[in-house]
């Protein structure tokens, strides 16, 4: 292939994402040099995440230059190669553009293995960034112990879903926020989780009172605002939460703390630790293989959102500060 369409980041946004912050055209695929190989995308993960990289704030890697091709979590085929040990044809996942061809010498990226009776897009959205993130940030800093009390924010997301699943493997009482009778529904008929709160119809404060009366011991963290503030106020002595998002402040233009954070924190002795999945990129090999045990097993289940075509993933990247998705957001770049 000697074109390909691809997304860049024309300018950084200022509040929520607006057209023309991205532009998407076609142009010359990058030659090919020694080292490296192309990958035709399969699929394109749109993360929360995608909105701090368009950004110049401090964050974990440096933000997309503007100008540059959109960073993104793909997965795709390999199409054409210089490197050794990399064949036309072997499926690769990890960080690159939102783009239908890539070429890379494969920097963040690893061999995706194909799973008799698993779905490509249920490899990739589950044991790709999702999955690892919550493993790793409920079993190595939420640490839950049987017949502890675990809310997750975002239940119904790509990570929210996994938190919840693993959460009940481990035998803990678990509760769920989302938006919306159905998301509700299918976090606690589909997947097992205990109770789920509906922010948009519901009191989340009476809720977790009534729900959780002892308290809560985990508080998985991917929202903040006031959501994250009323599960905070019914956190126990001792209490973790890990913090992986704060999706509901990525647009604010001016980000105010909400008075007495710390000072809860302080005085509940709560352990609040800050993680970005690639921290534990090491253990990758852990994660994968307890999360497809589990999906072999029938004990974990997740739900892609797949919305086709590269040209719409701008639009689409929206709906992850709105709520609009409904399960792990990808995009189907070219048919699997």
């Amino acid at each position: 292939m000697t074109e390909r369409n691809v997304w860049r980041l024309a300018k950084r946004p200022v509040g929520d994402i607006a057209d023309g912050d991205l532009v998407y055209a076609a142009e010359a695929v990058p030659a090919l040099e020694e080292g490296q190989f192309a990958l035709r995308v399969i699929y394109l993960s749109l993360d929360p995440t995608n909105r701090i990289w368009m950004s110049d704030q401090e964050q974990y890697m440096p933000p997309v230059v503007v100008g540059a091709a959109m960073r993104g979590g793909v997965c795709g085929r390999v199409i054409e190669s210089r490197r050794d040990g990399v064949a036309v044809g072997d499926l690769y996942a990890g960080l690159g553009e939102w783009a239908d061809v890539m070429v890379t010498d494969g920097t963040g990226m690893g061999q995706l293995p194909e799973i008799p009776g698993v779905p490509l897009a249920a490899a990739f959205g589950t044991l790709g960034l999702v999955g690892p993130t919550a493993y790793f940030g409920l079993l190595d800093i939420g640490q839950p112990k049987a017949g502890e009390t675990l809310v997750v924010g975002a239940a119904a997301g790509g990570v929210g879903q996994i938190v919840g699943q693993i959460g009940k493997i481990m035998g803990c009482k678990v509760i769920g926020i989302a938006g919306g009778k159905a998301k509700c529904d299918y976090v606690v008929n589909e997947l097992g989780f205990d109770a789920c709160i509906d922010y948009k119809s519901q009191d989340v404060g009476a809720e977790l009172d009534r729900l959780a009366p002892e308290g809560v011991d985990i508080n998985f963290e991917q929202v903040g605002g006031d959501i994250m503030v009323q599960v905070l106020k019914r956190m126990k002595l001792f209490g973790r939460m890990p913090l992986c998002g704060l999706i509901s402040q990525y647009n604010d233009v001016d980000g105010a703390d909400e008075p007495g954070f710390w000072t809860m924190m302080l005085m509940r002795r709560l352990s609040v630790r800050g993680f970005i999945v690639t921290d534990f990129a090491a253990r990758f090999g852990e994660s994968g293989q307890a999360l497809l045990g589990w999906m072999l097993e029938g004990k974990l289940k997740t739900r892609q959102d797949i919305r086709p075509g590269l040209a719409n993933a701008a639009s689409a990247v929206k709906e992850l500060y709105s709520g609009g998705n409904f399960g792990k957001l990808l995009v189907e770049v070219t048919p699997p």
